[in-house]
């Protein structure tokens, strides 16, 4: 058999290669759990599925999962991104921290203020809060 395998060129394992039958009946359910898995959880991509599909008792591979994924055209939403608000480049002065490296050891010795705003649906609103570094308390705070 060697030497047949020789003079065609080729390659002995050939021989014994079966091709594996596909399991239509098997995909179409697996098909069917992933569309389940994807409608009930919609932001879940196929490591997200994978596992879920592994909860339920279906043993499958996390590539086989992208790939039937990708031919039904699933895709997990990515969520939204949040908008930055902080803006560093400024020419306004910059002061030191002199709360740095200081011990605080006792309420009211030293406070903190930030100020933000919040958006609503015809606008936004200015958020200002002072808090209490030691106790961690809210101290006052203003909306406007």
């Amino acid at each position: 058999m060697r030497l047949v395998c020789e003079v065609l060129l080729v390659n002995r394992s050939s021989l014994y290669y079966q091709p594996v039958e596909e399991d239509f009946e098997a995909e179409t359910e697996l098909k069917s759990a992933i569309d389940k898995i994807a409608g009930e959880f919609p932001r879940y991509g196929y490591r997200r599925i994978t596992q879920q599909l592994k909860r339920q008792g279906i043993v499958v591979n996390h590539k086989r999962v992208a790939r039937l994924m990708k031919e039904m055209g699933l895709a997990g939403k990515a969520p939204k991104r949040r908008v930055r608000t902080t803006n560093s480049n400024h020419s306004f002065a910059r002061y030191p921290n002199r709360v740095a490296g200081l011990r605080i050891e006792r309420p009211n010795q030293v406070w903190v203020g930030d100020i933000t705003y919040i958006r609503l649906g015809e606008g936004f609103v200015y958020l200002a809060v002072l808090m209490d570094v030691f106790t961690r308390c809210i101290r006052g705070w203003h909306l406007g």
